[in-house]
């Protein structure tokens, strides 16, 4: 009414009102009456704000790839920004008057465009596609202290590199050498379990060798602990038969002494008094054998000799 109104601003909007150039009243969440021909409103967001970007770039080996991720930042320091950036509302306080409040986020896109491109025209393919965390770090650093960020009043919270990615033909080349990379590395894995079969089984070829000589040289230790053994048996045994031989002999010697000195004792005394001695314990039969042999001395001598039936049967039964 008459041009009097009353408007008020959430906890997140930082105001500024003006009268006739001069600031009147200023501050977060603000909520009074104003003259709305004579008042300017300038409200700038506080809450923080997540601007996408998308950039190309070229590396440098000059492999085109496109960089996607986003920027949080916010109004820090209000009063930078109001002097900057016009935000002023229109007559009704709903909206603004210019677009000018979207020239903040493409001033820093444009930095953040800026910082990319300084980064990624010195960096080969390969090294980018896996910085996106580095990259993102090291253009945050900077761009907190480039001065048309701190002039404009605005704090950058963080930055976020969501994919980096090459154009589809270097995408291609590049995932068909990771797939012959992966191709090798299957091959040199199989490669490497085969040729670990192969020491093993010869580790056990070489155990099973070691385990036959081992026992080989063991029967020959055997085998030659008995041969000595039987060695030593024999020459025992010969030992033995010399010795046996040896008192053979010289039993042989004595029984042979023995009947030398019978023999010479003998040669001296009457035959006829040798057989009486010892008739005494002669057998029947060998003193008839000894009456034979005498009889056969003297058969010159002998004309006709009888011997009866039972003489010749007494011997025989004798003999049997």
């Amino acid at each position: 009414m008459f041009g009097v109104r009353y408007i008020k601003f959430d906890p997140t909007q930082y105001v500024i009102q003006y009268k006739a150039g001069k600031v009147v009243r200023e501050g977060a969440g603000l909520s009074f009456f104003y003259f709305a021909p004579s008042v300017s409103l300038v409200a700038l967001p506080l809450q923080t704000s997540d601007a996408p970007f998308m950039f190309e770039e070229t590396t440098s080996d000059f492999q085109e790839i496109t960089i996607q991720g986003q920027v949080t930042y916010r109004i820090k320091e209000p009063q930078k920004t109001a002097a900057l950036i016009n935000h002023t509302l229109d007559s009704t306080g709903q909206a603004y008057a210019t677009q000018d409040p979207e020239k903040l986020q493409l001033r820093i896109m444009n930095a953040v465009q800026v910082l990319t491109h300084s980064r990624v025209e010195k960096m080969p393919l390969r090294k980018t596609l896996a910085a996106s965390a580095e990259l993102g770090e090291s253009i945050i650093a900077e761009l907190a202290g480039l001065p048309e960020i701190v002039s404009l009043g605005v704090e950058v919270l963080g930055i976020s590199i969501l994919a980096i990615k090459p154009n589809p033909e270097t995408a291609r080349a590049l995932e068909a050498e990771a797939r012959e990379q992966l191709l090798k590395e299957a091959d040199d894995a199989i490669y490497i379990r085969r040729n670990a079969s192969v020491e093993h089984e010869r580790s056990i070829k070489e155990n099973e060798l070691r385990t036959e000589k081992a026992i080989q040289e063991k029967r020959n230790e055997l085998e030659a602990e008995q041969t000595a053994h039987e060695i030593a048996i024999e020459n025992k045994r010969k030992e033995l038969v010399v010795q046996a031989a040896e008192n053979s002999r010289t039993e042989s010697e004595a029984k042979a002494f023995a009947v030398e000195a019978l023999v010479k004792a003998m040669q001296a005394a009457d035959p006829a008094v040798v057989q009486a001695m010892v008739a005494g314990g002669i057998k029947p039969d060998r003193l008839i054998a000894n009456a034979f042999s005498e009889l056969a001395k003297n058969s010159e001598k002998i004309g006709n000799l009888n011997i009866s039936p039972d003489l010749l049967s007494e011997l025989i039964q004798d003999r049997n």
